[in-house]
This record gives C-alpha cells, structure tokens and sequence, in this order.
C-alpha cells in the first residue's frame, strides 16, 4: 500500500506509545533515586531490602502482564491503555509521597502493574492498525518512546539532585536529595501520566480486535480512515480468512494447541533473551557498575544521562533500518555484538581497568541493545502471532519477559557478590551467546508481511 492517512496513523501511533513513555520513565527513575531513598528508609546495608525495593514493581509488571490477556480480549485494547495510564499517574504521586518503606513499596507495586500492561498492549495496538510497509517502524517508535521515557527519567534525576562532591560515594542523611529529591523524582511522572490520560480517548479502537468481536462496520470504517476503501476492504478480508468465526476469542488452551506451540515458544524466547542478555541492569544498577569502574556517585548520574542519550540516538537507527535490514539480521547482530561487548567487559573488570574505557564499553552495550534487541524484540512479539490468539499470547510472552526481567535485577547483586562484576558479565556473554545459536535455526524473516500472510506462513511451518 502506497498511500495512507500517514497525520491520522502517526497520531494514533505516537499517542498509544505514550504508554511506551510512561513503561521507560517509571522503569528506570528508581536507579536516580536509588542512592536516596536508600538513605531515607535505612536500607543502605541490607541488599535483601536494596533488591526487593528494585524488583518489586516486576511482580507487579507480571501481574499487569497476565491481565493484559484476558482484559484486552474482553475489552479492547483503548479500555485498557486509559486504565494504565490512571494507574501510571496513581502509582507516581504515591510513591514519592509515602515515608513508610512497606507503602513504598506498594505503590512501586502499582506501577509495575501498569508498566506490565503498557509494555504489551502498546505494541501490540500498534501492529494491528499499521499498515504491513510501515509496521516495524511505527512499532519501533514505541520502543523510541520506551528510551526518550528512560533517558527523560535519567536528566530529570540529574537535575533534580542537589550537586555532589567529586568523589563522594554515598549522600549524607540530612541532604535535601534524601529528604526531598528522590520524591520529585517519583512525581515528575505524573505530568504525562495525565497527558495520555487526556489524549487516550481521542484514538479509535484496534480494527483487528473489533473486526473479531463481530463488528466488522466500525472495524471497515477505521481501516478506511487509515488507508482508504480499498484498503479496508483488502484487510478485512484477510481478517475474515484468519478467523472465520465472527467474535471468537483465542484462549490459552488454543495458544497450547499444537498449531500455535512452536510460535509461543519463540515468542517466550525472545522475551526472555531480551532480559537476560543483562543490558537492563546497566540502567537499574548504574551506581554499582559506574561505582566499580572507579566514578563517584555526582559522576555515576552524569555518566547514566549519557547512557540515555546513547539509548535514544541508536533507536533512531533501529527504527531506519528494522525495515530495511530486517529483524533476523537484526536480532543476531545484537546476539553477537553483546556477547563480544560483555566478554571484553568481564576481562576488563577482572583486570580492575578502571576509568573512561570502561564507559566506552557500558556505551557500546547500550547502544548495541538500542538498535537490535531492544526495538526488535517488541516488534516480534506484536507480529507473529495469530489474530485470533494474538492477546494471550503476547500477554504470555510479555509475562515470560517480565519474569525473565524480575530474575536478572534480582539475582544482579547476588552475582555481583559472589562472582564479581567480571563473573557476572561473563555470564551475560555466555546467555548471548546461546541465544545466537538458537536464533539463528529459529528465528523467521517478518518484515513487510502483513500480519495475516505471516500467520499463514509460521501455522504451516508449526504444521510440519
């Protein structure tokens, strides 16, 4: 299709990856208000404590995760992305309000809750109201989202944080950033929490998902505002030969089924790889790795806002080429190149090389995350499942991701301890390298098909 409304589909577009923002923000804004908050509840010396209070919010990301399905399936897509923006906005006005570190970790909670939503429904409404030339793109700018929301987190921390002198490891208790900062840091957010909340009822809903509810008028009616009649007309029949029955629902026991088993495997693949190639904790452990490196904590926010900027920058390129070079080449590109990174990071580490080769380093793995697995990943999951099963199983793959995520913050300063940052690297490269071996027999080619062609092209090889 060469022509389409690009004002009306890049509004739509940008307006549901809002979630993408709000998912990156209150993901990463932690790591800034770490040293802190730290600080202000006592918990500085507890690293049971210290890593409840940063994986506390992937239990609620896995529980956002597992209603997503169902409740995207129930209710459609725009319900639910209004729900998790009034939670996204709840959750950032409460965190930075309690002084109980059990409330803290409540309302943290919360807005894990809605990070899982966003962090599945946001792509997945993208890829169904895309037209097929352009959907890698129009997804990837969710993930553009997802960075400019971390690196948005990472100058707001930085801003907000009184100075600190060169080569002070650790604020003092009765410093403005530990009374004070940390909570502004936690409020900030509820500024384009409203804004999506405001702008999410101005969006239609997904065509896709209405056209399977059986109201195939409206769903037309969409799809022509995007690409004209034709357009509509071609899409609806391929949706009509997807799912015959009008209104069905795909639930778990159909994603099981042995048509659909061998996609779900990939996708929950693919989600967990995302996590487990360890570039996460670079964002959520910052203070530890710059910390190790030699920097002190004024440099270590300094040297986190120029990692965000790094993100933004390389998901430009990702965003250029995902329809161009594709997400195979992509993907294993970002295997390959993050295996390497790590390999030389742990040597590094082991050596006690201290200094700006090693923010070279923690740069090249973020900036190699950025244009491959970090946009690529998310594109995958809203591409290769079936219409009819495409909720629950990106709920399920979301789900296995948010686990996969949960594991590597957690475990993160446990490894550190027990292996150092040099063991714990060369276990990320070892993860990579995995993942290449097994991407490479598995993972199909997708881009420039529409998602009815691609569900044709992955049931028949699943059938084999």
């Amino acid at each position: 299709m060469k022509n389409f409304n690009r004002k009306f589909v890049y509004f739509i577009c940008l307006v549901s990856a809002m979630g993408g923002l709000l998912f990156g923000y209150d993901w990463v804004v932690i790591g800034g208000a770490k040293p802190f908050y730290e600080v202000f509840f006592g918990i500085g010396a507890r690293p049971s404590l210290q890593g409840l209070a940063m994986s506390i919010a992937i239990v609620g990301c896995l529980l956002g995760a597992v209603l997503t399905g169902y409740l995207a399936d129930r209710f459609g897509r725009k319900p639910l992305m209004a729900v998790a923006s009034v939670i996204f906005f709840v959750s950032a006005c409460a965190t930075g309000a309690f002084n109980d570190f059990n409330l803290f970790l409540a309302a943290r909670f919360l807005g894990g809750i809605a990070i899982g939503i966003a962090s599945g429904l946001s792509p997945m409404y993208i890829a169904e109201v895309s037209p097929p030339r352009i959907r890698g793109r129009l997804v990837s700018v969710n993930q553009l989202t997802i960075v400019l929301g971390i690196l948005a987190a990472q100058v707001v921390n930085w801003l907000i944080a009184e100075p600190i002198a060169e080569g002070v490891t650790a604020a003092p208790v009765d410093s403005w950033n530990c009374r004070m900062g940390w909570r502004w840091m936690f409020w900030a957010e509820a500024f384009p929490a409203a804004l999506f909340m405001a702008l999410v009822f101005f969006i239609p809903e997904s065509p896709r998902w209405l056209a399977m509810k059986g109201r195939s008028e409206r769903a037309s009616r969409i799809l022509a505002d995007i690409g004209g009649t034709e357009y509509a007309r071609e899409q609806m029949e391929a949706i009509r030969h997807s799912a015959p029955q009008s209104g069905s629902r795909g639930g778990l026991s159909l994603l099981l089924g042995r048509p659909y088993r061998r996609v779900l495997l990939l996708g929950v693949i693919a989600a967990v790889f995302q996590q487990w190639c360890g570039t996460n904790v670079i964002f959520n452990y910052a203070q530890e790795i710059f910390t190790d490196a030699g920097y002190g904590l004024g440099e270590m926010l300094f040297n986190i806002v120029l990692t965000g900027i790094v993100n933004v920058i390389f998901t430009f390129v990702a965003i250029y080429t995902v329809d161009r070079v594709g997400r195979r080449s992509l993907v294993l590109w970002g295997a390959a190149g993050l295996a390497v990174i790590y390999a030389v990071l742990g040597t590094c580490y082991y050596f006690h090389v201290k200094g700006f080769f090693m923010v070279v380093l923690v740069v090249a793995a973020i900036a190699c995350y950025a244009m491959t697995l970090g946009p690529v990943t998310w594109v995958l999951l809203s591409e290769i499942f079936p219409n009819k099963v495409r909720a629950v199983a990106v709920a399920v793959s979301t789900f296995a991701l948010w686990a996969g995520c949960f594991t590597l913050t957690y475990t993160f300063p446990l490894l550190n301890a027990a292996l150092g940052s040099f063991g714990t690297f060369w276990i990320y490269a070892a993860i990579c390298s995995a993942g290449l071996l097994y991407f490479v027999f598995r993972l199909p080619e997708t881009k420039g098909r529409s998602l009815e062609e691609l569900e044709t092209a992955l049931i028949k090889e699943n059938n084999r």
